[in-house]
């Protein structure tokens, strides 16, 4: 598998890359595993991937719509998730409401 171009999975040039999810907390327990590969150009694409892998984990995608992300150390904040490139080599952080303080 050829290695993307320079810019590949920004605005510019959607192009799919691979980076890694990781899951913590309750978004762990729901997919199973702390961490997994992706192959996507926007951090909807990835989610929508994440989805389809654990289909058969009901409690993941309820767990996804109460989590708040990381791309790369930055919040995605309240961005529209199919405007949010992802980086080759990028992480995903999947970060579900936590108890405490």
């Amino acid at each position: 598998m050829a290695a993307p171009a320079p810019g590949a999975g920004t605005e510019t040039d959607p192009r799919p890359v691979a980076g890694r999810i990781r899951y913590w907390a309750a978004a762990k327990a729901a997919a199973g595993t702390a961490e997994e590969p992706y192959r996507a150009a926007t951090l909807a694409e990835a989610l929508a991937g994440a989805r389809a892998r654990h289909a058969r984990r009901p409690e993941f995608a309820q767990v996804l719509l109460r989590s708040s992300f990381l791309v790369d150390g930055h919040p995605v904040g309240s961005r529209d998730h199919t405007k949010v490139p992802l980086a080759a080599g990028g992480t995903v952080e999947v970060l579900p409401p936590f108890a405490g303080g």
